[in-house]
Order: structure tokens, then C-alpha cells, then sequence
């Protein structure tokens, strides 16, 4: 009765386990199902965003495919704790057996270890007969089996033990990298809201708003471009970044980021990141030794939310925020502080870090020239050229 109650027992739970795991499998299915759908849907909306209300429909897109990104994550984290947790339990198990086949071997090694060694001769002559001596040879031979299998049951368990305790590993460094993924999923999402706040902020949901914006962003990068092109193209340098006691001059073009996409666009740093390379410099000088132009361009919060190539006015990098504001040129830098400007020049615009100098005779720090640390503005640009002129200021 007890052996049927702990087999039915068994059935039980395992038709459990069984309905758990095909509920957590429709589940997933559903799940990556929808995911694919957003995928797609996401790549056709992409192509549509020429107006405002295609903008935001395609940010609302975008968040609601992170928020099922997350679930998914979420979800393999608790299926890989709790195969985690299985395998702990299978271990212990394995553990006790071993522990257990172990002493029993030992016991039956010393046993015969004490017993006098028996020969066939000796099993003959202590026999009371051939049946005796056939039952006693049997015997003998069963003995040394069960201690052979004994054995091998011992080795085979040692292994499953190990194997098992490997796969726990696997599965703890695979826990790990989804906790990582997940901190970074919940953080696009929290930048993909605060995007969409942000356009909705800045246009003020007008779509005449919207459209110039978008207008002046989509020119400037052209014109970063043309630029580029007009000076010869975009090709990478290596050994650029030269630091002193003013800061760090930092090249576009330079090997380590040069190649990078501008904030996940069709755009590089390379052709289009003087901007980015610019105020990188200009955090150098405000202390922050750390920040380099991937660091300001890995904030997606530090570009527009209706082109994700433009650089907005306010920035944060290494925990500390700038604005660009309208400034004079002599009176900055006679305070000691560098200006932001903007050069017409070859075709196309570009930006440069004035560092020192008064009346028209400026140093600078180009980051599109080779080797442009601390040379000289009116050998590449007139002061006629500049359309810009902004100073950087900390919030």
C-alpha cells in the first residue's frame, strides 16, 4: 500500500512539473512571437519618420518592444535560477550517495582484508560436499561482482556529481550575463521615455515645430559632410589624443572611436563627430579626464529625440552637465575658458575648441586636422568663417 501511495506520489508531481513547463513553454512561444512582430513592425516604421505622429508612433513602438525584451529576460532568469536550484538539489543527492557507496565500499574492502584468503583447494577441503562446495565457489564469485559493480557505481556517481557541478557553473555565469542584459534593457527603456518626453517637450506636439527641427538637424549633418569631404574624406589616424595641463585634445578620426556609429545612425564620429569631439575636449578641461567623444556619444539622452544624429544644446557625461550658451570670444577665453565654434569652410560646417588668444590671432584644437592640438584658427579658418560662437557651461 506505502509503494503504491509513493509511486502515485510520483505521477503526481511529475504531471505537475510536466503542465508547469508547458505553460512556461506556451508562454515563451507567445512571447518571442510578439517580440519578432514589434521587430518587424519597428523596421517598417523607420522608414516612415517624416512626420511627427510617425515619430512618436515609432518611439511608442520601440517601448513597447523593450518593456517585452524585459519580460523575456526576465523570464530566462527565474527558469535559470530555478534549474540552478535543481541541479543544487541533484548535487546534494549525488553527494550523499557518494558518501554513502563510499563508506560501504570501505566496509566491504576491510572486511576482506580480515577474511583469510581462500583458495580452491581450501574451498574443497572445508566443503562437505560437492553442492557445498559448488554453493560456496557461486557465493565467493556473487561477492566479488557486487563489490566490482560497487565499485563502478562509486566512479559512475563521482562523475554525474562533477558534471552536474560544472553545468551549475555554466548556468550561474549565464545568470549573470542575463542580469547584465536586464540592467541594460531597463535602462534603454528608461532613455526610450525620456526621448519621447523630450520630442514632445521640444516640438511641443506641433508638427510645423517638429518638421524645422528636424530641417536643421538633418542640414547640419549634411553639412558636417560636406565638410569632411571638401578636406579630403574620412579616413582613420592612430596616436591622436595629446593631454596637458589646459585638457585633452581628441581626434574624429581617431582609430579607437573614429569607426563608431554616431549614436547608432548611418552617420560615424569619423565623418560627422566634430561636435561630439569638441565638447569631449572642452570636459577634459572642466576636470573630467575620463570622458573621451564615445562617452559623450554613448548617451543616447545626449542627442535629439527627432534625429538621433544632432548633439543637443545640454549634455551629461561623467556626471556632470553642460549647456551651450551664447558667448563672446575674447571675454571667454580671457577668463580662461574655451569657446565652441562654428566654422563655414570647404564646402560644409564645422566645429573647433578655441583655447587661447585675443582679437582674431586664436589657438585651437581642431579635431578633424591631424595632429590639430593647439594650432593656429587663422591658418585653417578666417574669423569671418565662424557662424557660431558658444561657451560651455556647467548646470
Amino acid at each position: 500500500m506505502k509503494l503504491k501511495t509513493f509511486f502515485l506520489l510520483i505521477v503526481i508531481l511529475l504531471n505537475c512539473y510536466i503542465t508547469e513547463s508547458v505553460f512556461a513553454q506556451d508562454n515563451k512561444s507567445d512571447l518571442e512571437k510578439k517580440i519578432s512582430e514589434y521587430q518587424t513592425k519597428l523596421q517598417e516604421l523607420k522608414q516612415q519618420k517624416n512626420t511627427l505622429s510617425s515619430q512618436i508612433q515609432y518611439m511608442d513602438t520601440q517601448i513597447y518592444l523593450t518593456a517585452l525584451q524585459i519580460n523575456q529576460t526576465e523570464q530566462k532568469i527565474v527558469s535559470t535560477g530555478k534549474e540552478i536550484d535543481l541541479l543544487g538539489s541533484r548535487i546534494e543527492g549525488l553527494d550523499q550517495s557518494l558518501d554513502y557507496l563510499s563508506k560501504q565500499l570501505i566496509q566491504r574492502i576491510v572486511i576482506g582484508y580480515k577474511k583469510k584468503p581462500l583458495s580452491v583447494i581450501s574451498l574443497l577441503l572445508d566443503s562437505q560436499g560437492a553442492s557445498d562446495f559448488l554453493t560456496r565457489i557461486k557465493y565467493l564469485k556473487s561477492a566479488q561482482n557486487n563489490n566490482q559493480k560497487l565499485l563502478y557505481t562509486v566512479q559512475e556517481t563521482k562523475t554525474n556529481a562533477e558534471e552536474q557541478k560544472k553545468l551549475r557553473e555554466q548556468k550561474k555565469i549565464e545568470l549573470d550575463k542575463l542580469n547584465e542584459t536586464l540592467s541594460y534593457q531597463k535602462q534603454a527603456l528608461d532613455n526610450q521615455r525620456s526621448q519621447k518626453q523630450r520630442l514632445l517637450s521640444s516640438t511641443q506636439s506641433d508638427e510645423a515645430t517638429y518638421q524645422r527641427l528636424l530641417s536643421q538637424a538633418q542640414e547640419q549633418l549634411a553639412s558636417f559632410g560636406r565638410f569632411v569631404q571638401g578636406q579630403g574624406g574620412s579616413s582613420l589616424l592612430s596616436n591622436q589624443t595629446s593631454c596637458d595641463d589646459w585638457g585633452c585634445y581628441y581626434s574624429q578620426r581617431d582609430s579607437q572611436w573614429g569607426a563608431n556609429s554616431l549614436n547608432g545612425t548611418g552617420y560615424t564620429l569619423a565623418s560627422d563627430g566634430c561636435l561630439v569631439t569638441s565638447m569631449a575636449m572642452v570636459y577634459t578641461h572642466l576636470g573630467r579626464r575620463s570622458v573621451n567623444p564615445q562617452t559623450i556619444n554613448s548617451n543616447p539622452n545626449n542627442f535629439a529625440s527627432y534625429y538621433p544624429a544632432y548633439l543637443e544644446y545640454t549634455i551629461s557625461a561623467d556626471g556632470l552637465t553642460t549647456s551651450r550658451v551664447g558667448a563672446y570670444i575674447d571675454d571667454t577665453l580671457s577668463s580662461g575658458n574655451p569657446v565652441v565654434v562654428g566654422v563655414r569652410a570647404y564646402g560644409g560646417t564645422h566645429f573647433v575648441v578655441l583655447i587661447s588668444g585675443s582679437n582674431g590671432d586664436y589657438v585651437m584644437h581642431d579635431p578633424y586636422i591631424e595632429n590639430g592640438h593647439r594650432i593656429s584658427f587663422t591658418s585653417h579658418y578666417s574669423v569671418g568663417s565662424i557662424f557660431e560662437i558658444r561657451k560651455v557651461v556647467p548646470q
